[in-house]
């Protein structure tokens, strides 16, 4: 029993298969939304999935103010940053990272036969500003698959 001052809320769920596709994308990371302001009452944050295919890299970007907090669930990851992307950070599964806001980074699966799935939470919301590519030379170590 509530009294008439107290709002209850039940747990939303996202089914497996029932994501939000209709995200911001940037290349070859592809993101769907477990949690969103976009279905459901969530309204401070944004938390997905996003998957990059064997060899594949997202488009430089950023995600302005948004803070975004990822974890290697599957795969081998780089993101680059820094003037021309010429730093970067590699991962592997179980490994977090903070990337700040308006930080311009590209995110690599640098497997080129295994899937890299990431598991992203953004606040306040799937904020994704694409910025001009660059050639894939610029990359240290990164090979298309």
């Amino acid at each position: 029993m509530t009294s008439d001052s107290t709002i209850q809320v039940a747990p939303i769920v996202t089914r497996a298969g029932a994501e939000y596709t209709e995200t911001a994308q940037s290349g070859g990371a592809v993101r769907v939304s477990g949690v969103s302001p976009q279905h459901t009452p969530a309204t401070k944050i944004w938390y997905g999935k996003v998957t990059n295919e064997p060899g594949y890299r997202s488009l430089p970007h950023h995600h302005g103010e948004a803070e975004t907090g990822g974890y290697v669930l599957t795969g081998k990851a780089r993101i680059y940053y820094g003037e021309n992307y010429q730093e970067y950070v590699d991962m592997s599964e179980g490994d977090f990272v903070f990337v700040p806001p308006f930080m311009p980074h590209v995110e690599v699966n640098m497997s080129t036969t295994e899937k890299l799935v990431w598991l992203t939470c953004r606040t306040p919301d799937n904020i994704v500003v694409n910025l001009p590519d660059v050639d894939d030379s610029v990359l240290v170590g990164y090979r298309w698959a």
